[in-house]
């Protein structure tokens, strides 16, 4: 059957999977934003839902002063004997620990923190009931390498002392690892050349999963480095399953270029998506992914369940419900008394602090991912305050010190709707008109490969373009320092309070 990539558009990287008789699950990274590891499901491994996610609570999950694309790194999950496990990396707190659950609708446990440092843990259960844990870390004299221990994967108690088994294949960052139990062999599985370019995946096998490993002789098993199609980039950081007919599957991170292929620059907005592609064996148990290492957009291989059914990436919120849709996510530990749904009204009332969404904070910000190129943002938005210099609009936001918005504000005793624009250690507003009232204005967020472009509306039909912001502005390789996630659209508020009706992302570019 045929299906399309991304599997999971959108910022969703550093995907691992797990397979519960013929239900599927994926868990991705998340980095500094709130709740952590989203839960996707699906039952062909094409059409996913997003079930939820691991880390709800503050206790599980604490952001404060987490640096931009610091926080929750590479997450793996597994299913071992009616319990999911799910081991992660706060990079801006604690380090390396364990989640487990019997039923994801009911949460998962406090984190059981493992002493062994670095990044990428994950997990395997052995069949004598041994549970190995295993990490990116350094050595004492600062080599990078892949070490592993055994756990208790309930309390995160390290059971044996932590050994390097790998310096991978060549690449440099030998990282992502994932050891399984296949064939009656071990298999490591790394991500090597960095997550950027030069990305790739390699397998090493060995007859204990303390090695010595012997390389795929065919590493790297999936790269993009040299595929001279430019679709696709970055491929790397993968998991692999079998499913429940017998097929294997692996699931990856890549990017899509954001901008036209005649132009030829290396440029990606969505954050780095997650893809999947069939896997063979050959006669002497290695794996072949995909084209010999290749991915596409669109790809044929034996998928599980049902027929894969088109994608409505599109969004959209009434506010009528009591609860916010899992698609939403905050910046860092959210002060949720300052989000407030007036389902009575169909409104959501932001109530802005003097915290800005141009901080390394937590402001009253609420978004979702940019899940296409193509999209059309609106929402009708009021003050509810008349405090000068306060602002409250839609805005297309990387991070602190990267986005773009159009807001309604107070200044100089008169009703303002303004365009700003954040790159680098520049902060501006490039255009702004005068308006009679501050109540029931469009704005309009119309994104594609190139612009974002910016208008409001006083009638909901006529819209006035207030200007656009490059999309290269909001890009991960134009960052100032390594960055990782991708574009939100969003809502926010800042120094008073406003109400937001309608908010609607459409995405045009459906796979």
């Amino acid at each position: 059957m045929k299906y399309r990539n991304p599997i999971i558009s959108g910022y969703n990287p550093d995907p691992s999977i797990c397979r519960v008789g013929e239900d599927y699950y994926i868990v991705n990274s998340s980095f500094e934003f709130y709740p952590g590891v989203p839960v996707y499901h699906s039952r062909n491994l094409v059409n996913w839902e997003l079930e939820g996610y691991c880390l709800t609570e503050e206790s599980q999950l604490d952001l404060h002063g987490c640096r931009p694309s610091g926080g929750i790194y590479a997450p793996t999950i597994r299913y071992h004997q009616g319990t999911f496990f799910m081991t992660t990396t706060n990079t801006s707190g604690k380090g390396n620990f364990i989640v487990h659950t019997t039923d994801m609708k009911n949460g998962w446990s406090q984190p059981a923190w493992v002493d062994q440092g670095g990044i990428d843990p994950s997990l395997l259960f052995d069949d004598d009931g041994t549970v190995y844990f295993a990490s990116t870390s350094m050595d004492s004299e600062g080599n990078t390498g892949i070490f592993l221990c055994q756990v208790n994967p309930y309390t995160g108690e390290r059971l044996t002392e932590s050994v390097v088994i790998s310096r991978g294949c060549g690449g440099r960052y030998a990282e992502g690892p994932h050891l399984y139990k296949w064939f009656g062999k071990y298999y490591l599985m790394l991500a090597e050349g960095g997550t950027e370019y030069g990305h790739m995946e390699t397998i090493l096998r060995s007859d204990s999963p303390y090695g010595p490993f012997e390389a795929c002789p065919h590493n790297p098993i999936l790269t993009h480095r040299d595929d001279m199609r430019e679709e696709i980039y970055c491929t790397g950081h993968a998991d692999m399953i079998e499913d429940h007919n017998g097929n294997w599957w692996m699931v990856c991170l890549a990017i899509r270029p954001c901008q036209e292929k005649k132009d030829r620059v290396l440029l990606h907005n969505l954050g780095r998506e997650t893809f999947l592609t069939p896997v063979v064996w050959t006669e002497d148990g290695w794996p072949v992914v995909g084209e010999k290492g290749l991915i596409s957009p669109e790809m044929d291989g034996p998928l599980p369940g049902e027929s894969p059914v088109p994608v409505n990436r599109d969004f959209a919120d009434d506010f009528s419900k009591d609860r916010f849709s899992p698609h939403y996510n905050f910046l860092r530990n959210p002060s949720m008394e300052n989000y407030v749904r007036d389902t009575a009204e169909g409104k959501l009332i932001l109530k802005g602090t003097g915290t800005t969404i141009n901080e390394m904070a937590s402001p009253t910000w609420i978004g979702v991912r940019q899940k296409g190129f193509e999209t059309v943002s609106t929402a009708v938005v009021s003050l509810l305050d008349a405090v000068q210099g306060m602002r409250a609009g839609l805005t297309a936001y990387y991070n602190d010190s990267y986005h773009y918005e159009i807001y309604l504000s107070r200044e100089l005793d008169r009703w303002k709707v303004c365009l700003a624009k954040h790159v680098h250690d520049i902060f501006t507003v490039t255009a702004s008109a005068e308006l009679p009232a501050a109540e029931n204005v469009m704005l309009r967020i119309v994104s594609d490969k190139t612009y974002y472009r910016f208008s409001y509306s006083l009638d909901g039909e006529t819209f006035v373009e207030l200007g656009s912001g490059l999309v290269v502005g909001l890009c991960t390789e134009s960052t100032r320092n390594m960055t990782f996630t991708g574009t939100y659209l969003g809502m926010f508020a800042e120094n008073g309070c406003a109400a937001f009706e309608n908010f609607h992302v459409k995405v045009l570019d459906h796979e």
